[in-house]
Parts: C-alpha cells; sequence; structure tokens
C-alpha cells in the first residue's frame, strides 16, 4: 500500500455495464478522483472511447481468458470486482470471479470490493452459490476485501411491469414476502466509495434501500405514480413459472426469474440497513421517488394518468 493512499490506482471491472459506467462517473465527478488514477477493465475497450477521452486508462481483461487479467489489473492498488453477467449457466461465474481474485493477487492489488448479492448463504436462488462461493474465495485469499451484498435493483422491476401495464395484473408467488429495493446508482455511490475508502478490516455490508415493501405495497405505489391501477395475483412458484414460459420466456430463465419470489417469500431479501448512508453520507432513494423521477422510462407511450 503507497504510504500516500490519494495517490492509489482505483480499478473497475466490467466497467461498459451500467453499474461499472456509473461507478466510474461517480469516481470522477463526485469524488474528484482524477483520470490518472483510473483504470478501466473491459472485454471491448472501444465501447469505453469516451472514458478514455477524459484520460482514464481503459484496458482488455475478459474472465473467460484469465490470461489478460493480470495484465489488465496491473498497477491497481484497490479494485472493484462488478460481478459477470453469466446467470443462467451456475457454475460458470464463480470460475471467472475465481480468475480474477487470483489475477488480482497475482498483480499486487491491496484490495477487492466484491457487488454479491444477499444472504447467497441461504438463497435459493440458482446463482447465489456462484456469489457465495466467490466471498469465500476472497475470505481464503491474503487480500482486503470488502464485500457488497446488493439488494434487488429498482430498475429490474422494468422486466415485470410492461406484462403488469398491459393486463392490470402482477402475478407472484413472494407472498407478503418483503424486498428492499435499491436503485443502481446508489449501487454505484457505495461501490465508488468502497473503492476509495481504506477500511482497518475485511468486512460484509447489506446494501439496501430504505423499506423493504410486499409485492402488494410495491404494487400500490408504483401504480400510484404511474397512475395506472395493479392487481397482485397470487399464484404458485410453479404457476409463475409455466405462466412465463406461455409468455415466451425460455424455462430456464423462467425458472431463475420465479426464484425471486420464492425467495421472497422465504424473507431472504427482507433486510433494511443504514449502510448505503453509513458509507456514502446520504440515504438511499426510495422506490416511489425512483420511479416519480423515470416516469417515462417505464410507462408505455400515452399510458398512464392524465391529471
Amino acid at each position: 500500500m503507497p504510504d500516500n493512499p490519494s495517490s492509489d490506482v482505483l480499478l473497475v471491472t466490467g466497467a461498459a455495464g451500467q453499474l461499472g459506467r456509473r461507478v466510474l462517473a461517480n469516481l470522477l465527478d463526485v469524488h474528484g478522483v482524477a483520470p490518472q488514477r483510473l483504470v478501466a477493465v473491459t472485454r471491448d475497450p472501444a465501447k469505453l472511447a469516451d472514458v478514455a477521452a477524459r484520460g482514464v486508462a481503459v484496458r482488455r481483461g475478459d474472465c473467460d481468458d484469465p490470461a489478460t487479467l493480470a495484465p489488465a489489473f496491473s498497477g491497481a492498488h484497490r479494485l472493484l470486482l462488478i460481478s459477470t453477467n453469466v446467470i443462467d449457466r451456475p457454475g460458470v461465474r464463480v470460475a471467472q470471479h475465481k480468475a480474477a481474485v487470483a489475477a488480482a493477487e497475482a498483480a499486487g492489488v491491496a484490495h477487492v470490493v466484491y457487488t454479491s448479492m444477499p444472504r447467497p448463504d441461504r438463497s435459493v436462488i440458482p446463482f447465489a452459490p456462484d456469489h457465495l462461493a466467490t466471498e469465500q474465495a476472497l475470505a481464503s485469499s491474503p487480500l482486503g476485501w470488502t464485500v457488497l451484498r446488493n439488494a434487488w435493483y429498482c430498475e429490474n422491476l422494468g422486466f415485470t411491469l410492461p406484462s403488469v401495464l398491459a393486463s392490470g395484473q402482477w402475478f407472484t408467488s413472494a407472498g407478503d414476502g418483503r424486498v428492499a429495493y435499491i436503485t443502481r446508482e446508489d449501487c454505484a455511490r457505495v461501490a465508488a466509495a468502497a473503492l476509495i475508502a481504506h477500511p482497518a478490516e475485511n468486512a460484509i455490508h447489506e446494501i439496501t434501500g430504505p423499506a423493504a415493501l410486499t409485492t402488494a405495497e410495491t404494487a400500490a405505489t408504483i401504480g400510484d405514480v404511474l397512475g395506472v391501477p395493479m392487481a397482485v395475483v397470487q399464484v404458485s412458484d410453479e404457476e409463475l413459472v409455466q405462466g412465463m414460459i406461455g409468455a415466451g420466456s425460455p424455462e430456464p430463465m423462467a425458472r431463475i426469474w420465479a426464484s425471486f419470489d420464492s425467495n421472497t417469500q422465504l424473507g431472504n431479501f427482507d433486510i433494511v440497513t443504514d449502510a448505503v448512508e453509513r458509507l456514502t453520507g446520504r440515504p438511499p432513494e426510495t422506490l416511489r421517488a425512483h420511479f416519480t423521477a423515470n416516469k417515462a422510462a417505464y410507462l408505455p407511450a400515452g399510458a398512464g394518468a392524465t391529471t
């Protein structure tokens, strides 16, 4: 670790993704980190031409090609490992993450910040073991580490809402289970702050929104903001899967999506903490505020209230 932490080189993997880009923007525009201190790693550097133009070093690194990782990580002191997006093939992602952890160690990285998920040790979501195994790989490594267990994004509701808006019915098997939805932007703010920080010890943080809501409460909030009534219809897990398949989803993905409801019903998303405010100095955005600010993005043209 350098004597002057403000000179540390900070590296973001998956930097061309939605979360990675937001983290870079926070580092540059909110925290005022000099571009020369930043490294953005991506499989396709051409996607980050705008970032490179600001003076950030953009390097190619591919978790499916481990030989590219140590050179990409060279010179970095602190590294944000954003979990990869392979969710339909359990086991692939943990291999990718373990390759990144090994490369970070080989490159002399001092500390890794990792984006995980809530309660991966008890989750029924098929890819939860990948997150748990990555956390364990970090814990057994000589690296310093910070794990950010990000709650379910508000933005992910965009996958559910088109059918709800079209039919007026929200089919769910979540029962009265609760989710503390959080915005992607709040997760990016936390990740940027954690990357800059120099914690005295390794830590796991549960990153959540300000309130845990049932599906009925979520539907009521969104319906009120969008001006569209939504009736919540409780179904079994298998009925939910078959409904998704009937709507055109491939069965493997339908079962993954349905597992989020199963996990919610079991209480595994029912966590509310002050971690966002504690780590960033600002509380997380509420679900209502997010949908109010982004109403047009969720409503089809011409839909919603006219008053």
